[in-house]
Parts: C-alpha cells; sequence; structure tokens
C-alpha cells in the first residue's frame, strides 16, 4: 500500500501514487456514502470512470449500488494454456484471420442466433434478461470493442497461451442502466444525500427491486462467462486449424464488474468491484498489460485491507480522445512492429488502444506485492481488437 488518506468519514487505501484529481474526488464520495463499510480500497490500475473510479471496491452494508458494479457488468478475463510450445508470425495471422470469421468483432454479432444451450439458464424469470435474450443469442461468442481484445501469448512456462477480455455485451448495458435510472429516481425522492452529481443512486437491499438487480446481475456475469468461453473454445479451434491437435488446461476466469457477498472483518457485506479482480489466498487470475506488454497469470493472497482484490490490468493513464490527439501513429506502430507482435494499430482512432496510452504494468505490479503473486509472464504475440 502506497498512501491512506483520513480525511474522509472512511479511510481510503491506497496502492498507487499517480492517482488523478477526479478520481481521487470519487474515491471521497465512495468514503462519505453512510452505507459504505471500513474503507475503500483503490488498486494500482485505478483511475477515473463514472461514479466511481475504476479500480476500486466498495463493500457495503444494506444496499446494492448498480453503478458501482457499471455498465458491462461481469466484464472479465479468461486464459487458456495450450500444449504448444511455438508459433511462427505467418501461422499468427492466419490463426487470426480464422478467428475473424468465427468471433465477430466490435459493434458486430452472429447473423443467426448461436444455440440456446451455450446461454445460462433462468432467463425467463428475468424481465431486461428476458427482453434481451433473442439478441444476446447471437451476441454471444462476440468480443466487443473499447478495452476488450483476445490475444495470443508465450509464457514464461515456455506455452502458448490465449487470453480474452470481454463483457456481457449489450445485455449487461440494458440490466444496468434499467436499474441505475430506477435508483436515480428512487433516490430524489427520498431526497438523498447521495445526489446526482455522485452517480452513485443506491437500492436498499429489503426493496423487491434490489433483489431483482442482484438477480439480473448475476445471470449477466453467467452470460459474460459463456460469451468467453465460446470465443476462447472457437480460438482453440482456429489454433487447431493451423497447428493441428494439441492439448489444453482449463480455463482460468475471474471477472473484475460485479457485486457479490461475502464476509470481511466478520461481517456480511457486498462488495462492489468495479474494473478489480478477485485475489482471495491460492486463487489464480489475471492482471493483463497492453498489447505492447507483458500480462501475468497471478494468485491471490487474500489481502483484508484490500477486500481480498487485486489490480485489473494496467490502467488507462490517458484518456481515449486524449491518446488519439496526443500520441504519435508512427511510433505505437513502431512500438509494437520491433517486438515482432502481430498488433490491431492500423491509424490514429486505434491510438486509444496503444501501449501509452496505459500504465506502466511493471510499477503497477510492483505496487501490489502484497495482493497477488506473479505465477506465469505472458509475452504478447498477436492480438485481436474490436
Amino acid at each position: 500500500m502506497k498512501n491512506v488518506v483520513s480525511t474522509e468519514r472512511l479511510p481510503i487505501k491506497m496502492w498507487l501514487s499517480d492517482l488523478e484529481e477526479e478520481a481521487l474526488n470519487q474515491a471521497k464520495n465512495l468514503a462519505n456514502l453512510p452505507f459504505a463499510f471500513k474503507h475503500i480500497p483503490l488498486m494500482p490500475d485505478s483511475h477515473t470512470g463514472y461514479g466511481m473510479p475504476i479500480g476500486s471496491i466498495l463493500a457495503t452494508k444494506g444496499v446494492v449500488v448498480p453503478n458501482a458494479v457499471g455498465v458491462d457488468i461481469g466484464c472479465g478475463m479468461c486464459a487458456q494454456k495450450t500444449s504448444l510450445t511455438s508459433i511462427s508470425k505467418d501461422e499468427l495471422k492466419k490463426v487470426l484471420g480464422t478467428a475473424r470469421n468465427l468471433i465477430p468483432l466490435g459493434f458486430n454479432w452472429h447473423e443467426t442466433d448461436q444455440d440456446k444451450t451455450l446461454m445460462p439458464l433462468g432467463h425467463d424469470d428475468l424481465e431486461i434478461v428476458s427482453n434481451g435474450y433473442q439478441k444476446a443469442r447471437k451476441q454471444i461468442g462476440s468480443l466487443g470493442g473499447g478495452n476488450h481484445f483476445i490475444e495470443i501469448q508465450k509464457g514464461s512456462d515456455g506455452f502458448i497461451w490465449v487470453m480474452i477480455h470481454s463483457g456481457s455485451r449489450n445485455l449487461g448495458y440494458s440490466v444496468a442502466k434499467h436499474y441505475n435510472n430506477i435508483a436515480k429516481d428512487l433516490n430524489a425522492k427520498w431526497h438523498s444525500k447521495v445526489t446526482p452529481d455522485m452517480e452513485l443512486a443506491f437500492l436498499p437491499m429489503e426493496l423487491d427491486v434490489a433483489k431483482a438487480y442482484i438477480s439480473e446481475m448475476n445471470y449477466c456475469v453467467d452470460f459474460a462467462l459463456a460469451n468467453r468461453k465460446l470465443m476462447m473454445q472457437r480460438m482453440m479451434e482456429s489454433l487447431t486449424e493451423i497447428k493441428g491437435d494439441f492439448e489444453k488446461d482449463e480455463i482460468i476466469n475471474e471477472s473484475h464488474n460485479f457485486a457479490a457477498w461475502e464476509n470481511h472483518y466478520n461481517e456480511n457485506v457486498l462488495v462492489h468491484r468495479k474494473g478489480a479482480t478477485r485475489a482471495f489466498e491460492g486463487e489464480l487470475g489475471m492482471i493483463p498489460g497492453s498489447q505492447g506488454t507483458k500480462s501475468y497469470i497471478v494468485r491471490g493472497l487474500g489481502n483484508p485491507e484490500s477486500f481480498m482484490s487485486c489490480s485489473h490490468g494496467a490502467g488507462r493513464k490517458m484518456g481515449r480522445k486524449q491518446a488519439q490527439r496526443e500520441l504519435d501513429l508512427t511510433f505505437e506502430k513502431k512500438l509494437l512492429d520491433d517486438q515482432d507482435i502481430v498488433h490491431a494499430i492500423r491509424n490514429v482512432k486505434d491510438l486509444d488502444e496503444a501501449s501509452s496510452a496505459y500504465k506502466d504494468i511493471n510499477i503497477v505490479m510492483n505496487n501490489q506485492k502484497d495482493l497477488a503473486e506473479i505465477v506465469v509472464e505472458l509475452q504478447p504475440l498477436a492480438v485481436l481488437k474490436g
């Protein structure tokens, strides 16, 4: 831990020293919520988000805060180790070409419904999920845009890995928006001290609408995992087509946008993680860098001060528009070309996902040695972006 801010109702515990003022103000809002529990941890990748910093954790008593989970409910990472030990650049390009035909990228969906057995069960009893179910059957197994990616990597263990970062597509967005709007309306009626500008409207857990949100949120978490699993299956099919048969380990999966009931400091609390990964003692997870830097398979250390969490990545240091305005396209492409990475930087609009738009992953990892330990270092070989 780098610093503790003690000026608010609850302490703010920070695992970084480069937090921008807006993100700190958001953390202070969290620390002053009457239902916030114990303290507010900020992970080493923290930066400004909507309502609360990305890379922060909010534990609450008696309420759920939809915007403390965010609009991409269940967004997370999965990684799978293969028995392959080498792959050429030409083979990588062929694998990505095959994968592009199987996995819609960006705003694209499948043209036809995917098999309903791929979908989580239980949608019939969920209002918003049920409304979006048919659309979701076309979106399952699709990447989305923004910072979502599929990456083929070479591990320090000598093996080829595949890592995927994606979420719940339009389904999670619809659920988040619906229940956050209800929370805002109710908070206004109650003349709540949680003002609209905080973007932290809450739902007391005794209300049916809060229970409904939890149920729909959990479905979206399950859908996001099913989405990643289908993409991983199709990445493995793409690799097999080029490389022939190989063995695969079990998928490692971690969400970083969700809320869950957990016991901390001998109390049952609802832990909201927004851009933060669960890191219970012994639990495997992933911390990606950028498309030009290493990623990591990590093992959680179960640190109680972070509510047993760690960072979900390197974290942005530049906004998307700022990166497109200020970064040099030639430099960013050369940075990746010099490492012989098959990358996704083609023009100025792609600079929002350039390496220089992100924090130094080495500093991020060093700042959380008390949260997670490195198991495998992963060097990027080829990247698919939305």
